[in-house]
């Protein structure tokens, strides 16, 4: 039931698995923020928890969905699309959510992101992207920013970094957006619009590594990097220069994609109805 008002307020106790707490989330991590989106927009959405499937891969980001109250699913390194896709399709009545991170989604699980957004099954793709591999060791991800100190680029990344709405655009899908954590109502209210969208959904959140990046890097405690976002999005207001006063926006976030493809799911089941009619023939 993805367009049904919630007849109660939204308390996130309500979808959590109480007994885990206290998480194991670093002071200030932005997959927090994240997963009470998440749970919000499902609220909102009207989704029952037998309804949801929560399906992770490895890393912090993959820690996450254990915490869910629903039917959840942790996978291998790289695979939760993979996984994702044979639930989604043995069971089309489930919502299925895959939460990722920028590590087990661009980089192992690189190849798994470019066919499930080609084949636009019906499934929403979260990727908490914060830069690094922050359970594994703290190396370089595909999206770690130019010239930062990871564990694996001790004199400062220099390869180009992944434009993960991009490459899910790029490769097919019909809804990519990005946001970042500090914008929290924004957003719960783009991860619902995820939700309802009928085929792959890839949101991107921006999240912030306060332990493992904020501090090799020295991008200060999680106040000063939740309020960093605020400046890359609006940086007219905040870092610009005095002769360059009307540059653009450095991080876009909101809607980039939203488009009516064919649904995988529904087109696989009618291609195996066909078939069964002519073999019965």
């Amino acid at each position: 039931m993805l367009d049904v008002a919630p007849a109660t307020p939204f308390d996130p106790k309500d979808y959590l698995r109480l007994q885990y707490m206290p998480h194991f989330m670093c002071p200030g991590c932005g997959h927090g923020i994240a997963l009470r989106a998440l749970l919000a927009a499902v609220h909102d959405c009207g989704i029952a928890k037998d309804d949801l499937a929560v399906v992770c891969g490895i890393g912090c980001s993959g820690r996450v969905g254990g915490y869910i109250d629903a039917n959840t699913f942790h996978t291998t390194h790289g695979r939760p699309l993979a996984f994702a896709t044979g639930l989604k399709l043995a069971r089309p009545d489930l919502t299925v959510v895959v939460v990722t991170g920028d590590g087990d989604c661009l980089a192992i699980g690189g190849n798994h992101l470019i066919h499930a957004a080609r084949r636009n099954l019906d499934l929403t793709c979260l990727m908490l992207n914060n830069e690094v591999y922050g359970m594994t060791g703290g190396q370089a991800s595909p999206t770690t920013a130019a010239t930062r100190l990871t564990s694996t680029t001790q004199s400062g990344a220099i390869e180009p970094t992944f434009d993960a709405c991009a490459l899910a655009a790029a490769a097919g899908a019909g809804f990519v957006g990005r946001e970042v954590t500090r914008q929290a109502p924004a957003l719960k209210t783009l991860i619902a619009r995820a939700l309802r969208h009928k085929g792959f959904s890839f949101v991107e959140v921006m999240s912030d590594c306060t332990e493992v990046y904020g501090r090799k890097n020295d991008l200060g405690e999680a106040p000063e990097m939740i309020l960093s976002q605020k400046a890359d999005m609006r940086p007219e207001q905040h870092n610009d220069a005095p002769n360059q006063p009307f540059r653009p926006n450095a991080l876009p976030t909101g809607v980039f994609v939203e488009r009516d493809l064919p649904e995988y799911g529904a087109r696989l089941r009618a291609h195996a109805a066909m078939i069964r009619g002519d073999t019965a023939r």
